[in-house]
Formats: C-alpha cells, sequence, structure tokens
C-alpha cells in the first residue's frame, strides 16, 4: 500500500461505538453476520470517482477550492494516471470493495471519439492492474452524455441525429469497458434527456428517440455477453427543465412502452428522489414492487435548498426505512450502495474525504443493523400484515383474483348488509416504534 497521496492516513478499520477515532468504523464490522450474510456484501459500498477525484471545489459562483496533488501539473493523461494511483490508494485504506465511474472521470477526452477511445482503452489497463492487484472490484461504468457542448440539447433525444449518434458509439465503447473490467452493473443518466421550453422541443419524437438508444443499448449488451443489468437513473430536473426519467414510476411506464423490463432496472438516488418531491423510501418500494430495483446512488440533500446538492448521508433516520425495503427483499443482486456524494466546498484537506466516507458507510452500517432489529421485531411486520389480513379471506381473496364480477360484488354487499367502519393506520405508534430503532 503506498502513502503517496494521502500521506498520514492509515487504513481504516473497525474499532467499535466508543471510539474516538475520526480515522475509524465504529459500527461498519464488514465481517460481521446479519441475516445469514457479512456486512460488506449487504451494503457493497462503492467510491464514485467523479466526486472524489474529479471534483475542485468549484460552483457557479466561485472558482475551485481544492488543490489535489493528482490533479496538478503534466498532461491531461498523466493526470489521469495520476488520479487513478490517487483512487486505489484511497480505495486501500478505505476498505471498501467497489468504485464506479463516467468514462471521462478516468480518462480524458481527445480530439476525435477514436482517440478518446483509446486513451479510454489505455487507461482502463492500468485500472485493470490496480484492480487485479487490490482485489477492489467495478460496481459500474457510465458514459458521460452531458459535459461536453455538444450534448447541451441531450444525447439519446437530441435534434441532430449526428449527436445521438456519437451519444451512440461513446456508450457502446464505455460499455465494453465496463464488461472489461467485470463491472457488475452498466448505468444510464440522462442528464440532458429533457427539454427547456415546448417550444422547440418534439417530445414524442424525442421519446421515440429514447426508445430507439435504449434498446440499441441493450442489443449490445447481449452481443457482447454483458450479464449485469443496465439501469436507468431517475431525475426531474436539474440541468435540465424537465427531464424525461423523471422519477422510478415514469421509469417503469417507458421501459413498458418500449419493451426494455427484461433488461432495465433503476438507479435510484436519494437527492433525486427528494427533487421529484418523493422520500428515498418511496422510490425504494417502488422499485421493488414492480421488480426494477437495480442500485442506490446514497446522499442527501439539503431541505433549504432546492437543487442537488449531493451530500454524504449522516442520519440513520433519513436511510432506515429504504434499508429495510431493500432487506426484506434479500438485499441488492448486482446493486450496491455508492457515495454519489462529495465534501463540500470548505472542506479542502483531503483527509476531509476519508472523514466524509467513513461517516457515510458507518450511517449505512448503523441503518442496516437497526432495519434487521425491526425486522426481527416483527411488530411493523405483523400491524401491516394484519391491516390486510382481509384480503385473505373470501370472498374477498377471490374479488381479487378477478373472479367476481361489479354485480356479484354489489350482490355481496347488499346481502350481507356491510357497513363497514373505520379503523386506525395507528401512524403516531408505528412511527414511535420506528424512532426507538432509528433514533
Amino acid at each position: 500500500m503506498t502513502d503517496k497521496y494521502f500521506p498520514g492516513v492509515g487504513p481504516i478499520g473497525f474499532e467499535g461505538p466508543d471510539s474516538k477515532n475520526p480515522f475509524a468504523y465504529r459500527y461498519y464490522d464488514k465481517d460481521r453476520v446479519i441475516r445469514g450474510k457479512r456486512m460488506e456484501d449487504h451494503l457493497r459500498v462503492a467510491v464514485a470517482y467523479w466526486h472524489t477525484f474529479c471534483g475542485d471545489g468549484k460552483d457557479v459562483f466561485g472558482d475551485k477550492t481544492f488543490d489535489r496533488a493528482w490533479n496538478r501539473g503534466g498532461s491531461s493523461i498523466e493526470r489521469a494516471q495520476m488520479k487513478l494511483e490517487a483512487a486505489f490508494e484511497f480505495f486501500e485504506k478505505l476498505g471498501n470493495p467497489y468504485f464506479c465511474f463516467h468514462d471521462r472521470d478516468i480518462a480524458p477526452e481527445g480530439a476525435s471519439l477514436a482517440e478518446s477511445n483509446d486513451i479510454l482503452d489505455r487507461i482502463a489497463d492500468q485500472a485493470a492492474a490496480q484492480m487485479q492487484r487490490t482485489g477492489v472490484k467495478l460496481l459500474w461504468g457510465t458514459a458521460n452524455l452531458f459535459g461536453h457542448p455538444r450534448f447541451m440539447s441531450g444525447a439519446a433525444t437530441n435534434p441532430d441525429p449526428e449527436v445521438f449518434a456519437y451519444g451512440a458509439a461513446q456508450v457502446k465503447k464505455c460499455l465494453e469497458v465496463t464488461h472489461r473490467l467485470g463491472g457488475e452493473n452498466y448505468i444510464l443518466w440522462g442528464g440532458r434527456e429533457g427539454y427547456e421550453t415546448l417550444l422547440n422541443t418534439d417530445m414524442k419524437r424525442e421519446g421515440e428517440q429514447l426508445g430507439r438508444f435504449l434498446t440499441l443499448v441493450a442489443e449490445h449488451k447481449h452481443k457482447i455477453g454483458f450479464k449485469g443489468p443496465l439501469c436507468i437513473e431517475p431525475k426531474p430536473k436539474e440541468p435540465t427543465k424537465h427531464q424525461y426519467d423523471f422519477d422510478t414510476a415514469t421509469v417503469y411506464a417507458f421501459l413498458q412502452k418500449y419493451d426494455l423490463l427484461a433488461d432495465y432496472k433503476v438507479n435510484i438516488e436519494v437527492n433525486h428522489a427528494q427533487l421529484a418531491g418523493h422520500t428515498f423510501e418511496h422510490e425504494i418500494a417502488f422499485a421493488l414492487a414492480n421488480g426494477i430495483f437495480g442500485s442506490v446512488d446514497i446522499n442527501r440533500g439539503d431541505t433549504l435548498l432546492g437543487w442537488d446538492t449531493d451530500q454524504f448521508p449522516n442520519a440513520v433516520s433519513e436511510v432506515v426505512l429504504g434499508m429495510l425495503y431493500i432487506l426484506k427483499a434479500g438485499g441488492f443482486e448486482t446493486g450496491g450502495f455508492n457515495f454519489d456524494a462529495h465534501v463540500r466546498r470548505q472542506s479542502i484537506d483531503v483527509e476531509d474525504l476519508f472523514h466524509a466516507h467513513v461517516g457515510g458507510i458507518d450511517t449505512l452500517a448503523r441503518s442496516l443493523i437497526a432495519a434487521d432489529a425491526i425486522l426481527t421485531d416483527g411488530q411493523l411486520e405483523k400491524f401491516v400484515a394484519e391491516r390486510y389480513a382481509g384480503w385473505k379471506q373470501e370472498p374477498y381473496a377471490k374479488m381479487l383474483a378477478g373472479k367476481m364480477s361489479l354485480e356479484e360484488i354489489s350482490a355481496h354487499v347488499l346481502g350481507q348488509k356491510l357497513d363497514p367502519k373505520p379503523r386506525s393506520g395507528r401512524q403516531e405508534m408505528l412511527e414511535n416504534l420506528l424512532a426507538r430503532f432509528a433514533p
């Protein structure tokens, strides 16, 4: 293990809840077994390459504040190589099992797509060597189809067919590189697949373009033998005024329309759920209920700000219900929790990257422990089961199965002289119960 980019920070270990060491896990004991699975295998934590190693602290009102050693001097390719070295030093010290990236995070863009592809291949070869050396795996890869000016009007939904074709070619390459590196999923985030104004937008045509684009990607996935799911990452707005992947329900309807449910799932982000007017647990529950749950970008927003602040999670109460649904459903298959989060603009020291990730990982660990305790206690599950128990009785089971007509249902109500009385949902009692496990 090198000590070049993060001197003075050793491997982060588990020291227990009483530890005062800021460079130690208090709850994340990767080998602790919960419901027959190690904590590391439950959480499948991934570091996001873009925020952690590409972020420079710049915002719309001010220049960069981070002066990272791996982003200083040399050519763009040399800086990419230094960034890769720094990333794997960080992974080794943090102890996370996965990372994830955009193609332009790990390799700079060249003067042409052919040159960009060549650079990506060269850096990917170096990444493969680092992965072999450290055992760190790739949770997912994705193509950046939003940063370059060519994509200002989208990629798949762009009115210019040449941009559509360029974006498709870029995804082809990134999917192949992800496959070569053993990536377990592939993500498509349509950051600019939407519109700023309907005055210049043909929504029907753009929907058809997006459906064709996603179909092409699914076809190529099978052609190259990539076994993992393709995941859409929903987001309602920002940078585009209205994005077509508004939320999980919108994505589900779109996948149904274009017959893509066999190949696509969703990668849910907490902050995006909040921007859509939902909760994290709502998006998780909907995805699980409809068989499209894939992976999670774990972060949080700021309730006082109306944009995507991408902060690290630090409150068990905000994570535990989503964790509960995931745990109850059996956990991740190929997905995991990736920290699509960045340190604040004033957190300028490299040590702050460790503080952020250690706190976020411990928050996930505490949420997992709390979710397991809630399920073990059983009171919440029992209440919900009893609330719907009447549907198991006849004739209501028959009614739900579609074996009774409206006339027959009406005859039952009239014949039995039904006069159902309201029953309490006991929300406050259940909130108190939850607070006992996740204060």
